[in-house]
């Protein structure tokens, strides 16, 4: 088990790390904080301040919005399967889904992922709960 004698903590910590690195690698440019959560058979990141200077000027409009949208999610579709590979190396679950948006008001990006089972549990286990 990939997640061994590693906390909770610990593993939502090295996800945000991994994310943040996946986002300057392959966006350009990473958000200014990340924080992953570890919800039963769900990963939760919660990234802030994604957006680009040119991004945030564009969001001034509603086509801009649109378009903002419309390519990050693109973006983040084509880099799908890196994302799920670097979360299954981590936790040693197959990622059944990934969900993610992203707003221009505030500057954040959700990404869900769902898992074959309940990494939650794994942690109550090795702490004996």
């Amino acid at each position: 088990m990939p997640t061994g004698r590693k906390t909770k903590g610990q593993v939502e910590a090295e996800i945000s790390n991994a994310i943040i690195q996946f986002e300057k690698d392959y966006m350009g440019r990473g958000p200014k904080e990340t924080q992953a959560y570890i919800i039963n058979d769900m990963i939760l990141l919660r990234l802030k301040g994604v957006l680009t200077p040119a991004e945030q000027q564009l969001a001034k409009n509603p086509e801009g919005t649109n378009l903002i949208k419309q390519v990050r999610s693109n973006l983040l579709e084509q880099g799908r399967g890196l994302l799920s590979e670097l979360i299954e190396k981590m936790t040693g679950l197959k990622v059944i889904s990934l969900h993610t948006d992203i707003s221009t008001k505030s500057g954040e990006r959700v990404i869900i992922f769902s898992l074959s089972e309940n990494l939650e549990k794994r942690f109550e286990v090795d702490s004996g709960r």
